[in-house]
């Protein structure tokens, strides 16, 4: 597989989005966040979402050029129709502006409609958690769905993500979770990769339990599952509640046919610290709190426990040292991509 640095992968980006149509603001703010869920390990929210991303602005479901809009808002909320822009542009533009909100309020929420894919939440939750906000954000797939919901084998959710960070004494602690058995971005990485994938992920166009993750692309399709194993009524509750709060408090609606895969209506929740618990007493009670779970007695296989974040921020040391790798066929895609739009490729290592 060849091996990228990040600046390498941001570049890559950057240019890629520029030919195929995007303002070199937009495409900027979007590569930024590819490359960085490529660096902290989550390869299928990065750079292979390119390929997607392209075939989106050529079919009219990514609109570059159009602005974020603000067409509800309250002293502590705001409702933005992004107008099928960037999702990551609508995000980032979005959560600029609840920033304020929450410093004047204490704590306000903002709600996305018209979105198109925002990428990995746990950037977005983690930058607000470092400036000081306990954060929480979901979205949901108003559009065609990838999940089955409990005791069906017929696709009908999205895989309905929800992240919640806040500050901790080493970095931000940060959740990031599909309320589903797995993101399909991970089944696209292992597909391409020519791995099989763990079982109780998905199932395939017949309902039986598959491990290979060709048969979610195949005909009949193949679903994921919602998340829990045999509690999978659990994982399909949370995915139940983040369409309500996430679609249709957005205005983005469920159950639609009119939209591609990819869309997004998107809740956001910030909370300032200092205003609601003071920052000193939070930093002391994190403090107690991340030693009482770390002194725990582990099991014997087990080296550390490890905070929600912890594993992004070991792997992000490590891929800054030795590179990002990019597995082969994602590289070929990425490669016809480019050769399409007549980009130049950074130097394969």
């Amino acid at each position: 597989m060849p091996v990228f640095t990040v600046d390498q992968l941001r570049r890559l980006g950057t240019d890629v989005l520029t030919a195929a149509g995007a303002t070199p603001g937009e495409a900027s703010v979007v590569a930024e966040e590819l490359a960085s869920a490529n660096l902290v390990g989550h390869d299928s929210h990065g750079v292979m979402r390119l390929m997607q991303y392209v075939e989106f602005i050529q079919n009219g479901h990514i609109m570059p050029g159009r602005q974020p809009e603000v067409i509800r808002e309250g002293a502590a909320f705001l409702v933005v129709d992004a107008h099928f822009s960037f999702g990551q542009v609508a995000a980032t533009w979005t959560l600029d502006r609840l920033r304020r909100k929450a410093r004047d309020c204490g704590a306000a929420d903002a709600f996305i409609r018209n979105c198109n894919h925002v990428g990995r939440l746990g950037s977005y939750t983690e930058k607000a958690a470092d400036e000081g906000f306990a954060a929480l954000m979901s979205v949901n797939a108003p559009g065609p769905g990838q999940v089955a919901p409990f005791g069906s084998m017929e696709r009908r959710m999205g895989t309905n993500p929800i992240s919640l960070a806040a500050p901790g004494n080493n970095g931000a602690i940060v959740l990031d979770m599909t309320t589903s058995a797995t993101a399909e971005g991970k089944l696209r990485v292992a597909h391409q990769s020519g791995v099989m994938v763990p079982e109780g992920w998905i199932i395939d166009g017949a309902g039986n339990p598959s491990i290979n993750p060709g048969d979610y692309y195949a005909t009949p399709n193949g679903c994921i599952l919602p998340l829990g194993g045999a509690l999978a009524h659990k994982g399909f509750g949370l995915s139940v509640m983040v369409d309500i709060f996430s679609g249709i408090l957005s205005g983005s609606g469920v159950g639609r046919t009119d939209l591609p895969r990819g869309a997004n209506g998107v809740w956001m929740q910030l909370m300032d610290i200092e205003q609601i618990v003071g920052r000193e007493d939070y930093d002391r009670w994190m403090k107690t709190y991340e030693e009482h779970i770390k002194s725990a007695k582990k099991r014997p296989e087990v080296e550390a426990i490890l905070f929600p974040g912890e594993m992004e921020r070991t792997m992000q040391a490590r891929r800054e040292e030795s590179g990002i790798a990019i597995p082969d066929e994602t590289w070929r895609q990425i490669t016809e991509l480019a050769g399409s739009l007549d980009v130049s490729l950074p130097s394969v290592s």
